[in-house]
This record gives C-alpha cells, sequence and structure tokens, in this order.
C-alpha cells in the first residue's frame, strides 16, 4: 500500500477562531517501510495519522492511497477503509478491560462479520505471533504496559490491515519494552505492510527506515537514520543541523514545562504523586534529547 499526502491542511474550528493544525504537509510512504514522524506534542501528529487513517478530513489538499485519493470517500467507503484497511496502534493501549486479551484480539474480527471459530484460531495466532499466547486469558490489567501494547498491536493486525498506524505506540514504556514494539513493527513491515509510527522520542524514530520531522504542522525535514553516520553530503548535513536545532528547542521547551509544572505544585494546583510522575518524565525527556545530540556530536546548550 503506497500512502501520499499532496499539500494537505487542516484548520480546525474553535468558536470564531481558525487554528491550523497541519501547513501544507507533503510525504509519501511504500510498502515495506516503517516510517517515523517525530515532533512534540501539539507538532500535529495525531492529526495526521487520523487523516491518513480515514478518522478525519483535511481542510485541503490530498491523501492517496494506492492512487485513490480519500478526500472523494462517502462516510460508508471511510468505514470499510478503517475496518480493513487500517490497523490502529495507541498509546493507551485501547483495550476494553473487562475482556481477555484473547477476546480483545476477537473482537475486531466479529465487527467485520468473520465467524467465531474462525476468529479465535485466528487470534490465537496473531497473539503467538506478538508472543503472548501464554497471557491469551488474562484481562489487561493483569499485564505489563509492553505486553499490553503488543495485544494491542495483535488487535489491530485482526483484520489483515496493510496500513498500520501506531500513534505514540511507545509513550508510555521503557526503553527495553519500547523497542521490543518497534522491532515488532519494523517486521510487520518488512512482511509488506506500510507502517506509520509518530514519535518525540529519537531513539525510537532512529530504528524506522525514514523519519519526517514535524513541527507546528509543517515537516521541516526529512532523513535516514544511516545517514546521520559516516560521511554526509552537504544535504544531509543540513538536515543534520535542523535536527539538532530540533533537539535543543525541544530540551528548552521542556525545562519550561518544568518550571511551569513546578510552580503549579509550589501553588498547590497539583499533589505531589503527580508532581514526581510529571517531572520525572519530562526530565528523563530532556536526558534522551541530550544523549542524541551527544550522538550527533553537538552539545545541549542553547
Amino acid at each position: 500500500m503506497v500512502v501520499k499526502l499532496v499539500d494537505v491542511v487542516k484548520i480546525y474550528r474553535v468558536g470564531s477562531t481558525g487554528v491550523q493544525a497541519l501547513r501544507g504537509v507533503s510525504l509519501e510512504v511504500g510498502p515495506g517501510e516503517i516510517v517515523a514522524i517525530m515532533g512534540p506534542s501539539g507538532s500535529g501528529k495525531t492529526t495526521l495519522l487520523n487523516i491518513i487513517g480515514g478518522v478525519d478530513k483535511p481542510t485541503a489538499g490530498h491523501v492517496y492511497v494506492n492512487g485513490r485519493d480519500l478526500v472523494l470517500f462517502d462516510e460508508e467507503a471511510l468505514r470499510k477503509y478503517r475496518l480493513y484497511k487500517i490497523g490502529y496502534v495507541f498509546q493507551f493501549f485501547n483495550l476494553i478491560p473487562t475482556l481477555t486479551v484473547l477476546e480483545n484480539t476477537v473482537l475486531p474480527m466479529i465487527v467485520a462479520g468473520i465467524p467465531r471459530s474462525k476468529a479465535i484460531d485466528k487470534a490465537r495466532k496473531l497473539l503467538e505471533q506478538v508472543g503472548l499466547l501464554d497471557k491469551a486469558h488474562r484481562l489487561p490489567e493483569e499485564i505489563s504496559g509492553g505486553e499490553r501494547q503488543r495485544v494491542a498491536i495483535a488487535v489491530a493486525l485482526a483484520n489483515d490491515p496493510p496500513l498500520i498506524l501506531a500513534d505514540e505506540p511507545t509513550g508510555e514504556l521503557d526503553i527495553v519494552n519500547a523497542e521490543k514494539v518497534i522491532s515488532l513493527l519494523k517486521q510487520l513491515a518488512h512482511s509488506g505492510r506500510t507502517v506509520i509510527v509518530s514519535t518525540h522520542d529519537p531513539r525510537i524514530a532512529r530504528m524506522t527506515d525514514r523519519i519526517y520531522l514535524l513541527e507546528e504542522g509543517r515537516v521541516k525535514g526529512v532523513y535516514k537514520p544511516e545517514s546521520l553516520t559516516g560521511e554526509t553530503s552537504v544535504k544531509e548535513v543540513a538536515v543534520e543541523r535542523q535536527l539538532v536545532d530540533y533537539l535543543k528547542k525541544r530540551i528548552r521547551d521542556t525545562l519550561i514545562e518544568v518550571d511551569e509544572l513546578t510552580d503549579k505544585f509550589k501553588r498547590g494546583e497539583i499533589g505531589v504523586g503527580e508532581f514526581t510522575s510529571r517531572y520525572n518524565l519530562l526530565k528523563y525527556r530532556i536526558e534522551v534529547f541530550k544523549e542524541e545530540l551527544a550522538r550527533l556530536g553537538a552539545g545541549a546548550e542553547a
């Protein structure tokens, strides 16, 4: 499946005001590829995936999937597209807590009209593929976060979609489990699927075939991770500088978030538990960005 976006614009209306989430985004992804959309919160990553997934429509531009423009699809065509062509993996798993791992995996196939016995057989094979067949009869709360995300991938694969969209699939995972999830998504791409992953983590993005750097609704740069090692061309050096500038800006922005969070805690607006959790996450992100800058041979100073 080939996905091609041409000058995609998305404007949301908030009262009488228009908020521009995407500002002329163009990209192309082919079968067998896994690409990353890397950018901070609010950069337009989720909006972009929703448009590719047929959940939302662009205000302007074109979204071609295998040569057909989703902009021209009616609601019934979009419903079938979402059901049969798209596998969506979410940051917070989106598993039904009262259903077992197996039942969660079976559900999309039942919705698609597949006989229950056939759906169960296929669900077992999918859980075996993601290494969780032994957890089939457990509830989501009875398995780890990394395991829940792998179940979510099995659910996304239930109807054999050629296109996998993963929205911050590692956002709630430690680096070990995050790498397992990305490795699994890479295997899916190598089997012929098209995989698009949104992330803010440069270490995860580096494991993909190509990275689109998205900021303020625009593609700021496109590069292949391996192009940033060894000898580089003039174009690759320019892209590397874009990435360095992006990482430094992310450090500055995150430090501002730390200060704002600390002020809220001092004013008593948030409790100790929430402060500690969010503070540690922000400090972890800063260390990740600094590590990536070091790998690129750049310092973290502004």
